[in-house]
């Protein structure tokens, strides 16, 4: 791994900046490695992950893996997958799901990060909050923004979160399914096989 992200790594799994702002305990959660083909940017990993202390480690990350067409040893490969959520840390609860990330997380360490992942080709952008921040001009709904992405054909894809939570989203917009799944696993497959 290139030394100044290994450096970066070790400092942000230590990182206690929002502790005072945390529900439980600072456990930055996320996966690193400065081969890594693919970029997963989230929101905040889910009180499932942080007991687990590993990304994904719920219904979502199932689902997500299974939309990607990838095994679940191939989504923990580091050299497969860059994880960098938003807020490295749960947020806590909030009436309808999790709070959104704390804005000090990504603004304290992705560029500095993301600067490191030199092999990235490819990037999967996830939910809202990480949408802001990948691309912060866009606007509208999630479809439209999604529909937009897709006609640009670039190396972003932008995916509403996977948590079943969405089911209601998913089922109002079918297109999803049929137009982006076979897209997404297809430039997974692609930025893998390099």
């Amino acid at each position: 791994m290139n030394q100044k992200l290994l450096s970066l790594v070790d400092e942000l799994a230590k990182c206690r900046l929002c502790e005072k702002n945390l529900p439980l305990e600072p456990r930055p959660i996320f996966q690193l490695y400065s081969a890594a083909k693919i970029l997963i940017a989230g929101q905040a990993p889910g009180k499932q992950a942080h007991f687990a202390d590993r990304p994904f480690a719920d219904a979502s990350g199932k689902r997500l893996r299974e939309w990607m067409g990838v095994s679940e040893s191939d989504f923990y490969t580091p050299e497969n997958f860059a994880i960098l959520p938003m807020g490295m840390c749960f947020p806590g609860k909030a009436p309808t799901g999790d709070l959104p990330p704390l804005k000090r997380c990504s603004q304290t360490w992705h560029a500095a990060i993301l600067s490191r992942l030199e092999q990235v080709k490819f990037r999967i952008v996830i939910g809202r909050h990480a949408q802001a921040y990948y691309l912060p001009d866009a606007s509208g709904s999630l479809a439209d923004i999604i529909q937009r992405q897709l006609e640009l054909d670039s190396s972003i894809l932008v995916l509403p979160h996977p948590s079943p939570r969405n089911n209601i989203w998913l089922a109002k917009n079918s297109w999803f399914e049929r137009d982006v799944l076979p897209l997404l696993r297809r430039r997974v497959s692609q930025s893998l096989s390099v």
